[in-house]
């Protein structure tokens, strides 16, 4: 199965629940330890965790992934910790915990940002 869920969906009656997501990576981020990404499809965005004590070949794969890769991620819904919530979206009150990924197609750098946020 492709996915059973869409990226904007979630929410915190989903907490608990096992998912499949796919979409692109919308951003990036190594905080030396753990790493997030904002996974976007067309119904909006949600964070993903990669945690190397939950999943270490999830996280070396991850380390990988790069703005506009086509990715899927299966794991657990859960709350964000606590001040770490995104008022912004309207999935910043939970984040899904990957257990498994798969980069299903890479990307090169876009020559300019994919963002309705800036002007181009």
């Amino acid at each position: 199965m492709l996915k059973t869920h869409s990226c904007g969906e979630l929410n915190k009656k989903h907490v608990g629940a096992e998912v499949t997501l796919a979409g692109w990576v919308d951003r990036r981020r190594d905080h030396g330890g753990l790493i997030f990404i904002d996974l976007r499809d067309r119904e909006g965005i949600v964070q993903v965790v990669f945690n190397p004590e939950t999943s270490k070949l999830c996280h070396t794969i991850a380390s990988d992934m790069h703005n506009e890769y086509v990715v899927r991620v299966s794991g657990e819904v859960t709350l964000r910790p606590p001040g770490t919530e995104n008022s912004k979206l309207p999935t910043g009150d939970v984040e899904v915990i990957a257990q498994n990924t798969d980069i299903l197609n890479p990307s090169k750098t876009p020559p300019f940002y994919i963002n309705e946020d800036i002007e181009v």
